[in-house]
């Protein structure tokens, strides 16, 4: 047997071995798949994936092989993603809204694969994945200017979901009317509180009314219905761009750089991993002087940085409060459970909502 026909046998050898090993890496994708509808989770991992390549391209010594099967693992994970994206068409995420809306752009960028499902406010939104007729749901819990969504904080108080991953959104709000309108014409301007409350400064400035809508999609889709040269509607360029509106006055927020923060709550928590570094949990305290003190000091000294504290009303005991915490660190390493074992002695009531890696920029 000569040297070329050697080779060859080889090759027919490895590609059998491949193909069965392609078959369970494709079987193993399809599980994954599973998990991320179950929990709410995104296909892209871009951070992971560079890992994966990484520590992976490590195993072959030979530098120029190595580089060949970086571009084969690539094509691994490329196709992985294709399946996944493929099963996931059937995922069903839940927004507060209509298309156009702020939420409704961030679901389609989270889940560019799921049928997205818009329900009239934040409650019934969160309904439709308790009693399992969407699989998740997209929330508002905090915009960088205008502070706290109190009544998503509230449904994750009181309700039974998980938080699986916080994603981070840029907001840009422009002033948007019918054709024919201009900036002089405009009386009246229509939208969210929220938006309202971040174009104030502009709004002011212009002497213009306001008044409330559901949501900035709403608000566009009114203007666009009516057909007021004195009505303008604040939403996102995708809004007018569905309803036919032109911009007036782009970027009008007061705040450069404004954001919210999206929840994706799901109805199982996402299972534990090593990397996670970021946790949400809310509680009441026992009603004895310095409880709330002591609470703060056991995630302090357990090594936890807490990052953020705010308090609601409970609603069934008149100023009864609970406290919405989120911090850095692994709150399902050893410290992190002889952390919550401690809470447990000072808080009346306590609920982890989610564990996770880290917040997402979209």
């Amino acid at each position: 047997m000569d040297k070329l026909e050697n080779a060859r046998l080889t090759i027919n050898r490895v590609d059998k071995q491949m193909a069965e090993l392609f078959v369970k890496r494709m079987n193993a994708a399809k599980e994954v798949a599973d998990y991320k509808k179950a929990h709410g989770l995104p296909v892209d991992d871009f951070e992971r994936e560079e890992e994966i390549i990484f520590k992976n391209s490590q195993l072959v010594e030979d530098s120029e092989i190595r580089s060949y099967y970086i571009s084969f693992l690539r094509k691994n994970i490329e196709l992985s993603k294709k399946l996944q994206h493929k099963l996931l068409d059937g995922m069903r995420v839940a927004y507060s809204g209509v298309e156009g809306a702020f939420a409704n752009i961030s679901a389609e960028k989270i889940f560019p694969d799921a049928k997205l499902i818009a329900f009239g406010d934040f409650k019934a939104a969160y309904k439709s994945v308790e009693n399992g007729e969407c699989d998740c749901v997209l929330l508002p819990v905090e915009n960088s200017y205008n502070g706290d969504v109190a009544s998503v904080l509230d449904l994750m108080f009181f309700g039974p979901l998980y938080v699986s991953g916080i994603y981070e959104a840029e907001i840009v709000q422009n002033l948007v009317g019918v054709k024919g309108a201009s900036l002089d014409s405009i009386k009246t301007v229509i939208s969210h509180p929220q938006a309202l409350g971040q174009c104030a400064g502009f709004i002011e400035e212009k002497g213009y009314k306001t008044r409330e809508a559901v949501n900035t999609a709403v608000a566009a889709k009114e203007v666009a219905e009516k057909q007021k040269t004195d009505l303008a509607a604040i939403a996102s360029r995708e809004a007018a761009d569905k309803f036919g509106l032109k911009i007036l006055a782009p970027h009008i927020n007061v705040s450069g750089t404004n954001s919210t923060r999206f929840a994706v709550l799901t109805r199982e928590m996402k299972t534990p991993s090593k990397n996670d570094n970021r946790f949400i949990m809310l509680f009441t305290v026992n009603n004895a002087a310095g409880s709330l003190s002591k609470a703060i000091s056991v995630i302090g000294e357990n090594g936890f940085n807490l990052i953020a504290l705010k308090s609601r009303p409970t609603k069934d005991l008149v100023w009864n409060y609970y406290f919405y915490a989120e911090g850095e660190g692994n709150i399902n390493s050893e410290k992190g459970k002889k952390m919550v074992d401690e809470l447990k002695g000072c808080c009346s009531n306590l609920k982890i909502v989610a564990s996770f890696e880290k917040e997402i920029r979209i």
